[in-house]
């Protein structure tokens, strides 16, 4: 079991001893730290929390347990419920709230649960905010509101909806022809909020849905990362009822993939090179993903005569670089978009409406889509920490050995080769050391992941 404190959150497994899991204890701890660093921030009268959830099994407990926390530092709190990262990022400026929490674990099994923080503006902590939250924990230096000071919890489960009304709203968001195209559809929702969510907008668009695990019971069906090998329902579905495509998120609607009508993936790291060519179509410009992400986003980038610059790893080190260099999309190649536009947040729901958006204005089918674009392959694996594993240690070693290749060190070690990649790093949400390869071949790429996995073992 586990418990990882980091300055984008904290995130663990659910039960077990205290300060080792994501117990009662370390839940409310974390969420009393977070609400001290909210009212640091501003002298105010009054303090607004927005807080949502995804459909986790534990999602319930944890979130009673943080809004009450809240409450009892004398913070209201916007309940949304059963709700979306990138719906609750939307809900924080709407409601003129000092920031807000997301409850998931992202792509982890059902096991795990996390606290996610936003800032005022509905956008992550900046590592500088997020360590500061970590030291006010540790110091266990909160001062609780006396009874007539307490604050309240307020429920509107109205803003699933109103994040629909705003990607509808959004100017490049083809609404008529997306009706026109009749475009059939499964979804698969991992039994969480993207099963609510995603059809709602899909029916919005005039899109005939067929739903696959859209019940929000947090019992996932299949691994919930949206991942090909945990994919095989989806693409059987697809092919059965000839649908023109397949789309899946992860349980808290954050990333996005599609299947295509042959029942392939489209690929996770295309759902933003498809978007971005879309976008880049409509409103030249420039564009960011982070160094784990394909070139093939910056052959499009600058096809269409806009300029691509990669960033650490981490919503947050994009959303940054973007803001430096005006980027008009970007994101991470973990099928997350982020589109300015709507807001600085990773957001299938945005997604979606743009890749509807261009395969309606191309007229051509999924599979022929993804043929348009450069052909790259990748390899995502990962290795396993143990207590004895030094990782600065091994990658100062990978860095040493491969020190004649293009290196780029912001984010662990990135080698860049004449015709291929490898990024390692060790993972914020994990532990385990993340090995992603990207080379002309399946082969070649999954060739290279295990080389350099073969290495790192010699040298651990």
């Amino acid at each position: 079991m586990t418990l990882i404190k980091s300055i984008s959150g904290i995130r663990g497994t659910i039960g077990g001893e205290v300060g080792d899991n994501l117990t009662p204890i370390d839940a409310v701890i974390f969420a009393s730290a977070y609400g001290m660093w909210i009212k640091q921030q501003r002298n105010k009268e009054h303090y607004r929390v927005v807080v949502g959830r995804d459909a986790r099994i534990s999602g319930e407990m944890i979130q009673n347990l943080v809004m009450n926390t809240l409450v009892g530092l004398g913070i209201h709190v916007i309940d949304l419920g059963l709700s979306t990262t990138p719906t609750v990022e939307i809900a924080v400026p709407m409601e003129h709230a000092d920031g807000g929490i997301i409850l998931t674990a992202s792509h982890n099994p059902k096991q795990w649960n996390a606290l996610k923080l936003l800032n005022a503006k509905g956008e992550f902590l900046s590592g500088a905010e997020g360590a500061k939250i970590l030291e006010i924990a540790e110091s266990n230096s909160m001062i609780f509101s006396d009874v007539d000071n307490l604050g309240k919890i307020t429920k509107n489960q109205a803003y699933i909806d109103l994040h629909i009304d705003a990607v509808l709203n959004l100017e490049l968001v083809n609404q008529k022809t997306i009706e026109e195209a009749g475009f059939k559809v499964v979804v698969d929702g991992v039994n969480s909020t993207g099963g609510i969510a995603i059809p709602l907008l899909l029916e919005r668009l005039g899109v005939h849905v067929v739903k696959l695990y859209c019940e929000p019971t947090g019992h996932f069906p299949h691994n919930p990362e949206p991942l090909k090998e945990h994919l095989t329902d989806l693409s059987q579905a697809v092919v059965k009822e000839k649908a023109d495509l397949g789309i899946v998120v992860d349980p808290d609607v954050d990333r996005l993939a599609f299947i295509d009508e042959k029942g392939e993936m489209f690929g996770e790291e295309y759902t933003l090179v498809a978007c971005a060519d879309y976008v880049l179509s409509k409103t030249p410009g420039n564009t960011v993903s982070n160094m784990s992400s394909t070139r093939a986003l910056k052959d499009i980038t600058e096809k269409h005569g806009g300029s691509y610059q990669a960033s650490a790893v981490g919503e947050v080190n994009v959303v940054a670089l973007m803001k430096e260099t005006h980027a008009v999309i970007g994101g991470e190649g973990n099928g997350g978009i982020i589109y300015p536009e709507s807001h600085y947040g990773r957001d299938a729901l945005v997604g979606v409406a743009l890749f509807l958006s261009l395969l309606a204005e191309k007229r051509m089918n999924v599979s022929a889509l993804r043929a348009s674009y450069p052909s790259y392959f990748m390899s995502k694996k990962k290795i396993e920490l143990t207590p004895d594993l030094d990782v600065d240690a091994i990658l100062k070693q990978m860095e040493t050995k491969y020190a004649h290749e293009t290196l780029t060190t912001i984010d662990g070690v990135k080698i860049d080769f004449a015709n291929s990649w490898v990024h390692l790093r060790k993972s914020n949400t994990e532990p385990i050391i993340r090995v992603y390869t990207e080379a002309p071949t399946q082969q070649e790429a999954d060739a290279l992941a295990d080389r350099i996995m073969d290495e790192i073992r010699s040298v651990s």
